[in-house]
């Protein structure tokens, strides 16, 4: 007698197949869609990490620099030269709105690469060239190539012993006109060589000199006197800023104009710098990307432009008073 057993397997329905797929689909978005956000959230936290580190590096830069600023009076020499000299470059056209190329004299505690007392490097004196230029180039082999280029600031420290000059060398202390002093002294070389690299994405920024300059009432009984701060920004001249700023052993040469009308051209000439105030803005690498691949209208609305609130999202501002030595 033979018994029949039932089989009673069975596999999946179509129906069943369909519910368990559209599940595992639905994690899968889940899943995908969370890790998107966060590396989206990564990536700019990325970005505000290696912008804050940009910005801290040229500002900390700076501040060594100007904290040891040197400027003697009683002569007509020329102690610190800032002209405002934006790049015409940019990628896809887009150019830095505003840098300084600076020079002046500072007791720099890198002078001689740091090695300061060492016998057969370290060749007297303590009175170092400083420079400062932001330009739009490949900052590691100075390529042509648009991939590769962003806003990078350069800075370059000229020894005491080629400052002070020499037999060969006329140096640049001791001179009328910095710049030019500054451009025969480095002769063979140049403010943005690869070595002189500082830091990298920095779009634009900005010198604010805070100068103290008295006023004298001779209308009162006795004559009374007051001493103001005036903030004089360095950059493309408009009605807030000046193109030019310079410290002479004679006084400050600008062409300036305070907005109190009771400050005159030559009591802001006899004026003494206090303080230097440095503001930068730092793109982010996204940010850097989308400016050499896109192209923005120039429609205006009520607040900003298409470029201004691209800018905005996609930068981080520093800025720091520094006080300086009188001057």
């Amino acid at each position: 007698m033979k018994i029949h057993q039932k089989n009673t397997s069975r596999g999946f329905t179509l129906i069943e197949l369909l519910v368990a797929m559209a599940i595992t689909t639905i994690i899968v978005t889940i899943l995908v869609s969370v890790t998107a956000l966060s590396l989206d959230t990564w990536n700019r936290s990325r970005s505000e990490v290696r912008a804050s580190r940009q910005g801290e590096a040229m500002i900390d830069s700076m501040a060594r620099d100007f904290e040891s600023l040197v400027v003697r009076k009683g002569n007509n020499f020329e102690w610190l030269s800032a002209d405002s000299d934006p790049s015409s470059e940019g990628p896809n056209g887009n150019s830095s709105p505003n840098s300084v190329d600076l020079v002046f004299f500072s007791a720099a505690t890198d002078r001689y690469d740091g090695q300061v007392g060492v016998d057969g490097v370290d060749l007297g004196g303590d009175v170092s060239t400083i420079a400062y230029q932001l330009r739009y180039k490949d900052p590691i082999d100075g390529d042509e190539d648009d991939d590769f280029k962003t806003f990078v600031l350069y800075r370059k420290i000229v020894n005491p012993d080629t400052t002070f000059g020499n037999a060969a060398l006329a140096g640049t202390l001791g001179k009328t006109d910095l710049q030019a002093a500054f451009s025969t002294a480095i002769s063979g070389s140049a403010v943005d060589d690869e070595v002189n690299f500082i830091c990298e994405n920095i779009y634009q920024f900005t010198v604010t000199f805070h100068v103290d300059v008295t006023i004298t009432d001779t209308s009162a009984t006795p004559a009374t006197s007051e001493t103001v701060s005036v903030a004089v920004p360095v950059g493309q001249q408009s009605g807030d800023q000046t193109s030019l700023f310079s410290i002479t052993g004679s006084g400050i040469v600008t062409d300036y104009k305070p907005a109190n009308s009771d400050i005159g051209d030559d009591q802001l000439k006899s004026g003494r710098v206090t303080a230097v105030e440095i503001s930068l803005t730092v793109l982010s690498d996204f940010g850097l990307k989308q400016m050499r691949n896109r192209s923005f209208s120039d429609t205006d609305t009520d607040e900003f432009d298409e470029f201004d609130e691209f800018i905005a999202k996609n930068s981080y501002q520093f800025s720091k008073l520094i006080p300086v030595p009188g001057s």
